[in-house]
Order: structure tokens, then sequence, then C-alpha cells
């Protein structure tokens, strides 16, 4: 293997540890940083902090070539190009936190020719801001380059090897050549382009997606209305090749950590400007109220909910991974125990990190364990394990017969087959 360019990656959290360890695969040395000491610990001890398929093995195969630290200084000393791949969670206002950023940026030293490499989603402008902070703090020697990330938990690892574009936005100088360098292996398109497009790039792709999602929830709200099956519009729509079948899936909306968070930084970048962008407001409301629109049709076949025992299978956001940020578990099961009901759960992976977010609900340790009594059954994370249940079995476990699908992912013949009653979105 040709000698690699060096390279540090600082934030080890689902971006940056599946980065630092796609480009130690590739052959570069890779000094990872951390602020936090029990994480950095454990990854020195082998320790995966979060669950991604492949990802442990892809880390113990380059485990020579990964080098971690809670220091910046030993990153700086050994690696030109620093991916800053630290979190931008949204505040109350909507912005973007850029406060794990701009740690960064002040901690850098002086006097050094390296290149920030920013993977963190950050809105349009950043890179401009850091440029000036850089220049008062004299820090000339710094180049800067946006280069988005476009991984998807559960899907992560090969997605990194397998990206289907590589977006660089620099002045044109050195350092972008040298990430295009690092990603040449890969195959990947790329497109090049100035900072504030590529920043653009990511909260655009991941708004637009967003949009896709609220729209065919609209559809399917309608459909229940028209006696349409969404699932029928959406595989007609699907065929148009100007549209495609990616994300026309109606369901509970969308969640994770970088949809909404996402969509809420455009629209309140766009407001800082002074624009108002109304479609990203509908998408949001859509998103919102979807998940409440689920105990409403609990309502439906239950009448008051007060007592009633509800089994939620899936906990996580989306399938493949333990990622419990926004995800619509969380509302729906705050919003049931609101009306008074009992919610019991069961998730493949993600149960240690609902334990921390969801108080007064009770685990199980399996799906037919979930379902043990309950009134009703609700699919919230479509895991392939619940696709191939024992129908019949659980209508035995079942106190009630009501299958409510969260995520139009069950067969309906199927379920009805063994006296249960099935209830999808936007499904006849």
């Amino acid at each position: 293997m040709s000698q690699r360019e060096p390279i540090a990656v600082i934030g080890t959290g689902y971006v940056g540890l599946v980065t630092a360890a796609g480009f130690a695969e590739l052959g570069s040395e890779v000094w990872c940083v951390d602020v936090d000491t029990a994480k950095i610990a454990s990854l020195e001890a082998g320790g995966i902090p979060i669950w991604e398929p492949g990802l442990e093995e892809l880390v113990a195969s380059v485990r020579d070539r990964l080098h971690f630290s809670t220091e910046l200084a030993p990153a700086v000393e050994n690696a030109r190009l620093l991916f800053v791949a630290v979190g931008t969670p949204s505040t109350y206002s909507g912005d973007a936190d850029l406060s794990a950023v701009r740690a960064v940026i002040d901690g850098l030293p002086p006097d050094r020719e390296r290149a920030i490499v920013m993977k963190s989603t950050v809105p349009c402008g950043t890179g401009a801001s850091i440029q000036r902070t850089l220049a008062e703090q004299g820090k000339h020697g710094y180049a800067y380059v946006s280069c988005p990330e476009f991984l998807r938990e559960g899907s992560a690892v090969e997605d990194f090897r397998h990206p289907d574009r590589v977006v660089v936005g620099d002045d044109g100088g050195w350092a972008g050549d040298a990430v295009i360098e690092l990603y040449r292996p890969t195959g990947a398109p790329v497109v090049r382009t100035d900072v504030p497009s590529a920043e653009m790039v990511k909260l655009a792709s991941n708004a637009f997606l967003a949009t896709k999602i609220s729209f065919i929830n609209e559809i399917a709200n309608v459909c229940e209305e028209t006696g349409a099956d969404v699932t029928e519009v959406a595989r007609g729509m699907g065929l148009d090749a100007r549209i495609s079948p990616s994300f026309l899936h109606a369901g509970l909306g969308y969640g994770g950590s970088c949809f909404p968070k996402d969509v809420s930084a455009l629209k309140q970048l766009a407001g800082n400007t002074g624009y108002h962008f109304q479609l990203l407001g509908a998408v949001i409301e859509v998103n919102e109220l979807q998940k409440r629109r689920l105990v409403g049709k609990l309502q439906k076949h239950l009448g008051d909910l007060v007592g009633k025992e509800i089994a939620l299978l899936g906990l996580a956001f989306k399938p493949q991974t333990d990622d419990m940020r926004e995800a619509s578990s969380l509302v729906l099961a705050a919003r049931l125990q609101a009306e008074g009901a009992h919610v019991r759960a069961y998730d493949p992976v993600a149960e240690a990190q609902a334990r921390e977010r969801m108080p007064g609900v009770q685990f199980a340790d399996s799906a037919l364990s979930a379902v043990r009594d309950a009134d009703a059954l609700v699919l919230v994370t479509e895991w392939p394990e619940f696709r191939e249940l024992d129908w019949h079995a659980v209508r035995e476990a079942m106190r009630g017969d009501l299958v409510v699908d969260g995520r139009n992912a069950l067969e309906p013949p199927s379920v009805r087959a063994a006296g249960l009653t099935y209830e999808g979105v936007g499904r006849r």
C-alpha cells in the first residue's frame, strides 16, 4: 500500500469514528481526539461507544493505525488535515450550536500550516466566520475546507467505502487537493466548489429528503380520508424517474440527529437573513403532528387510553442503530403516558440509550414479552425481526387484538390471518 497522508479526526461520534476507521482502512495513520475521557479510555481498550453494523470489526482490523487522545496537540503535530466532526445540536432558537466547533478552533496552536476540514454540519457562512476568527487569533497558516458528511446511520461503514459523492468546498488551494486525494480510492464523483455552496449542499440535501417524507405522510393522511392506499400511490409515483421511490415511505415521520436539526437550522438560517422559508415550516409541523396522529388511531379502536397496556416494538429512530435522538418513540411514549396508558417497549439494540430518555416505560427482553397482555401493539421502528414475528403467537400473548403498523412495514394479510386487527398509515 502506498504512503497515505496522515490525518486527525476531532470528535469520535457516529461521523468521526467511522471517518477515522475508514481512512485508516485506506492506509492513513489517524489521530483521534475527543474531550470525553471515558470514551477515549473505552476506545483505547477496544470498546466501541456506538452501535453501527460493521464498525467494531473495522476498528479492530485497523487498530494499529488509530491513535486516541483527549489532547489536541499530538493530532496537530502529526497531521496536516484536521477533520472536525463534533456535535452541532439545535439550540432553543433553532440555530446550530457551534460551541464545540468554536472550542476546537480556539484550541488550535498558532503558526502551523494545517487545514481544518469541516465534517460537522454547520450553517452556510460558518466557514467565513471561522476564517475571520483564525485571522484575528493570528493563526494565518490554517486553510479551511468544507467537506460535509453524508453517512447514514445503520449503513455508515458502507457509505464511507462507497460514497455517492464527495463535496469539497475551498479556495482552490493545497488543502482541497489533499482532501480530494484522500478520497480518490473510493472512486466517488467529486463536487469541488466554494465553501458556502458546499455548506448549503448538506443542509439542502437533508431538507429535501425531509420534505419528501412529510409530503408522502400528508398524502397518506389524505388517502385515509379517500380510501386510497398510500403504498400503491407511492409505488406509482416512484416509478417516475423524476421522483424516484426513495423516501416515499409513509409512517411516523423522520427523526435522528440530522434531519430535525438540519431542517430547523436551514429554516432559521433563512429567517436570520430576513427570508421566511414557509415550506420548511410546514415540513416540521407535519412531522410533529404525524406522531400524534398515531395516538388518535389507538383511541379510535380502544377509546379512552387510561389504564390500557400499549406495547412499542422498536425505539431507535431507524433500524440498524441504537441512536435515540429525536426518535418517534420518545414523543409517542410521552403522549401515551399523558393519556394514562401504561407503556412497555422492546428494541433489539437501543434499550440502554432508551432507558435514559424514557422514564416510566417498562422494558422487555423480547417482542413477545413486550406484547404479553397488551391491548395494542405499535410498530415504531421497522427492525427486520419484527417482520418475521409469529403473528399467531402474538395473538395468543396479547389481551387485545390491535396492531398499529407505524412504518407500513408489515404484511396486513399475515397479521389479519392470525385474528388481529391491522391499522397502517394511509393504507386500506
